[in-house]
């Protein structure tokens, strides 16, 4: 029996790929500042959010990995063969933009945790240790061994569900808020529904996601176009294990993180929340040290997970907008305009942190552009992925139209919102 579960437990492990990593990556330090917000800002009142966001992520990142296992190329490049370049050029900028902010930010983020753990050390050394940590890692090694570094590293947001039990929670308040959805129509609120959906939803996961899927047959030995071009009935079942694994775990984490906030934080008082290093400064006097440790421990190790991510889609997206070499299985000599759209997103990064910007303006500016690009990539990759010249007999189920069109007109609107909210 035991060994028979092992086996089971192993091979679904295997299974797990560019999805896991696609959904862990989307709780970024920037994600989990913005969960922290809504617990300590509102207490239980949106974590039913976690359990509506899941089917339309899972529906929209498994589109895109279907795009690109079945065409063999990466989502950017079937926009460009598909449709004029000004949109892809429209959608890429932003991609970059919102990009750049979130990695400045998420960099900052996991040089405050770290602060917050060893107060000797600098914020310039540390923000600069990982930026070079992070140009290292994804220039310097080889696919299959960062594969594996990005796969394992995921299972840090675990320490979250840990917090979870080590503070004291109404599980039935926690349980019916999940359920019964509530909402206040305040400009506040409505511009943090749009965050959370805006970091849960994000172009640079589309990107991504499409683009590792042929990252793993190329390491599996199909080289060449032709060979990725169609996918069987079985890897198709398998993407979708993983998709729905990966978005399944990225939910379960901000559901954790907005009731362990709710639980302590709401609870007492504490809710001028702006950062992920302030909620777990906040949480050591309420929850306890353990509590804080493993707050703190996750922010530093998603971050190290979620940059590099951010920083590859936009080299995807660059690179397959103006059809250079890409990939990260090739050595830099190999790609080198690839690898500089990842050098240059990180350095620019960096640079934003020394020149005084607002952490939580940078937040804000990521989520205004993700708000625009999103409904507009959305409908671009719905209209792909039910193409059937480009998709052939693996276009899109009518449940998975009606979810895709309905999250896009939503993406949409939160994003109208979210520009709104700005200036009213």
């Amino acid at each position: 029996m035991v060994s028979r579960l092992r086996n089971r437990l192993t091979r679904y492990w295997r299974l797990l790929g560019p999805g896991l990593v696609t959904g862990a990556a989307d709780d970024d330090p920037s994600g989990i500042a913005t969960y922290s917000q809504t617990g300590a800002q509102y207490g239980l009142q949106l974590i039913w959010m976690s359990l509506f966001i899941l089917p339309m992520a899972v529906v929209v990142q498994e589109m895109c990995a279907r795009i690109g296992m079945v065409t063999g190329r990466g989502l950017g490049e079937n926009i460009r063969r598909e449709y004029p370049r000004s949109i892809l050029y429209l959608c890429v900028v932003l991609l970059l933009g919102a990009n750049t902010f979130n990695i400045a930010a998420d960099i900052g983020a996991m040089a405050k945790a770290v602060q917050l753990l060893v107060p000797a050390l600098g914020f310039p050394f540390l923000v600069s240790m990982f930026v070079v940590l992070s140009i290292v890692l994804q220039v310097f090694t080889s696919y299959k061994t960062y594969a594996r570094y990005l796969k394992y590293l995921s299972l840090v947001l675990l320490a979250y569900v840990v917090t979870g039990f080590l503070v004291r929670l109404d599980w039935g308040a926690v349980l019916m808020h999940t359920l019964i959805p509530t909402i206040v129509f305040s400009k506040d609120q409505i511009f943090l529904i749009c965050a959370i959906m805006g970091t849960t939803i994000s172009p640079y996961c589309f990107f991504w996601q499409s683009s590792q899927e042929i990252e793993e047959e190329i390491e599996g030995g199909r080289s060449t176009l032709e060979s990725r071009e169609g996918s069987s009935d079985v890897e198709i079942r398998d993407m979708r294990i993983d998709v729905w694994s990966g978005m399944f775990f990225s939910e379960i984490i901000m559901f954790f993180i907005i009731a362990v906030c709710a639980g302590t934080l709401f609870a007492h008082g504490e809710t001028n929340i702006q950062t992920a290093a302030d909620a777990a400064a906040a949480l050591r006097p309420l929850a306890g040290d353990w509590a804080y440790l493993l707050f703190a421990v996750g922010i530093i190790g998603i971050g190290l997970l979620s940059i590099p991510v951010l920083a590859g889609s936009s080299a995807y997206a660059v690179a397959e907008t103006f059809s250079w070499r890409e990939g990260l299985y090739n050595k830099p000599r190999e790609a080198y305009a690839f690898y500089a759209v990842i050098v240059a997103s990180m350095l620019i990064a960096l640079t934003l942190n020394f020149v005084g910007i607002d952490p939580i303006k940078a937040l804000i500016y990521s989520a205004v552009a993700n708000g625009i690009v999103s409904p507009v990539m959305l409908f671009f990759i719905v209209r792909l992925s039910n193409n059937v010249e480009v998709m052939g007999e693996r276009v899109n189920r009518t449940s998975t139209n009606v979810i895709a069109w309905f999250i896009t007109g939503v993406m949409g609107l939160a994003g109208i919102a979210a520009i709104v909210s700005l200036f009213v």
